[in-house]
């Protein structure tokens, strides 16, 4: 009797060593889903914020722009960038001025959203392609409505697009910044996503500097394409993830039903 009262006792002993407790599991499971849906609201939240400032700044620049006060800013800028210009510097501003224009993004963001497709990954492939194609339009609209003229360039002829605000910048900050976002979400360890990270925003920063090295674009300008940017990708964002909270309540009331 003792032996079968231990061997019982053990076994219900080692089932509750094991943790295959039904109601721990799902407890545990739904603490770990109210971690993940507060951390995405916080990142969410602050995207938002970041969007809410470029907004304003961007705002603000306009209308400086608009009545001439940028000017002294621009020029006093350029010129101090112009002064340390050397042959090999301008070689390396052309490559990343190369690695931000449409040529070079479209094709990138083109690879990417077939390697996103291969995968099975159509939600981050329209993500992306959203992301894009919003901002080429975006930049065609704000070039047109605020009609500025481009700057005597330094090196090369001068474009003859408009000048604010700056289609490379804006361009960086869409695909650059939404492609680091999607690999950090993905990377393993703080490490690697510092380094996705911080790859990607002085990438970003080099195009712009580069439009101003070679001077096809205004200070202003490339400030205006970086808020212009930021704020294009909060709102997709922000819309991405109303859409999967809707997916998610969805999917959810069709389990209870």
């Amino acid at each position: 009797m003792r032996g079968v009262s231990g061997e019982r006792s053990g076994g219900s002993t080692n089932i509750i060593g094991t943790g295959k407790n039904p109601r721990l599991i799902k407890s545990n499971d739904n603490d770990m889903g109210k971690l993940k849906n507060l951390k995405s609201g916080f990142l969410l939240f602050g995207a938002l914020l970041v969007a809410a400032s470029a907004l304003f700044v961007f705002g603000w620049l306009a209308e400086e722009m608009l009545e001439g006060d940028t000017l002294k800013f621009d020029w006093f800028v350029r010129t101090a960038v112009h002064k340390h210009a050397t042959p090999r510097f301008t070689w390396f501003m052309q490559g990343f001025s190369f690695l931000g224009s449409v040529t070079v993004v479209t094709a990138l963001c083109f690879m990417v959203i077939c390697g996103f497709i291969y995968f099975r990954r159509a939600r981050m492939a329209a993500l992306l392609a959203i992301t894009m194609v919003g901002m080429a339009v975006l930049d065609v609209a704000l070039k047109l409505a605020f009609h500025r003229p481009r700057p005597p360039a330094f090196f090369g002829p001068t474009p003859t697009s408009y000048s604010f605000p700056s289609g490379h910048a804006m361009g960086s900050v869409c695909f650059y910044g939404v492609l680091a976002a999607i690999l950090a979400a993905r990377a393993r360890g703080n490490v690697a996503k510092w380094c996705i990270w911080t790859g990607a925003v002085l990438l970003i920063g080099m195009i712009g500097y580069s439009r101003i090295y070679l001077g096809v674009h205004y200070p202003s300008d490339v400030i205006a394409g970086y808020c212009a940017g930021a704020v294009w990708v909060g709102a997709v964002a922000f819309l991405d993830k109303v859409l999967a909270d809707r997916r998610r309540e969805e999917v959810g009331g069709g389990k209870h039903a």
